[in-house]
């Protein structure tokens, strides 16, 4: 088989895989640099990593996790 018969009118179009490839991997490393390095699940839970432990026990007693005599113990305890 002869070489020049495997390149037909349609292999002018390679060179745009490759390229398309790259882009792609460009958008995926600049959508990663945005939102910086931290655990996907740190959307949902992120405003719970800087609380203090007075809003930790007050968000826990909203809930209903500890009871009023818990909540009071509790404060009383931290100061």
């Amino acid at each position: 088989m002869n070489p020049s018969t495997w390149c037909g009118p349609g292999m002018g179009w390679m060179w745009f895989f490759p390229f398309l490839f790259f882009i792609v991997m460009i958008a995926m490393m600049g959508f990663f640099w945005r939102r910086g390095v931290r655990p996907p699940w740190c959307g949902m839970m992120g405003d719970h990593l800087h609380e203090t432990p007075r809003q930790i026990l007050d968000r826990r007693y909203a809930s209903g996790e500890i009871t009023k005599e818990q909540y009071d113990e509790i404060k009383r305890n931290l100061g």
